[in-house]
């Protein structure tokens, strides 16, 4: 069977589970943001190969030398991040939603695309790297007021106290918001399908999500391009890109 017979059949079968749920909720990894140029972390070409992540993104670092982040911010995730746009995949997303059937999103992600693209109802389990705040006072900054800042200074820091300013992300070493992760997990009790879209579904504790909806009796697709832990408890799994599958699926 060629490759584009499979994906129709498999375009076909995903319809047909979107028309028969009443509560979908998608859960979202690097794999849907690759397709607006976002380079994952992981793997050849990924942004641990430029950068230690042990200094790029741990609290504890950050802490030592945070020096170290805004480099790494300044030289790669500024211009991912104003250049970003989203793509098909986060566009099909939003479309379910407007149309009553999606009823959240839950991602792993931090670079804002699902909302930019329309989506509402957005759990953000790692923060968003859009979003700042100054270490001592908590005063929020946006991306734009940040990256002015550091034009001056490294690291930048507060104009209200002098504090550091850090990305409102989850930083290894640190736990996700348990406020998120509950509302997480209440969705994936209440939905009839879960739909994975571009995540290996290898990073703990989110990974426990769709596993979680499976258990409470969803139906589980995965769509992403390598395999993943779960593909043998999943109802369909399209080994594809998101962004013409969910485009076929939902918006033809």
């Amino acid at each position: 069977m060629s490759d584009l017979v499979e994906d129709t059949i498999q375009i076909v079968q995903l319809k047909q589970m979107l028309n028969a749920a009443n509560y979908i909720v998608a859960f979202t990894g690097a794999g849907i943001s690759a397709e607006s140029g976002i380079p994952t972390f992981r793997g050849v070409g990924g942004l641990w190969s430029k950068y230690d992540p042990e200094k790029a993104v741990s609290i504890d670092y950050f802490r030592i030398d945070p020096t170290y982040y805004w480099k790494f911010f300044r030289d790669v995730r500024h211009d991912l991040m104003i250049n970003a746009q989203p793509n098909a995949a986060h566009s099909a997303l939003a479309e379910l939603e407007r149309g009553g059937r999606l009823r959240a999103v839950i991602t792993q992600n931090i670079d804002g695309l699902h909302q930019r693209a329309g989506s509402k109802t957005v759990f953000e389990l790692h923060g968003n790297t859009r979003r700042f705040y100054c270490v001592r006072c908590r005063k929020p900054f946006t991306i734009e007021q940040a990256w002015e800042m550091l034009q001056t200074k490294l690291p930048p820091e507060c104009d209200k106290c002098g504090g550091v300013l850090r990305p409102d992300v989850v930083l290894f070493g640190e736990y996700l918001p348990e406020d998120v992760v509950q509302a997480a997990q209440r969705e994936a009790a209440a939905c009839d399908l879960m739909l994975v879209v571009g995540s290996s579904l290898v990073v703990y504790p989110a990974n426990n999500i769709p596993y979680q909806a499976k258990y409470n009796g969803a139906k589980l697709v995965i769509i992403n391009i390598d395999p993943t832990p779960l593909d043998g408890l999943a109802d369909l799994v399209i080994n594809s890109a998101a962004g013409e599958i969910l485009k076929q699926a939902v918006m033809e």
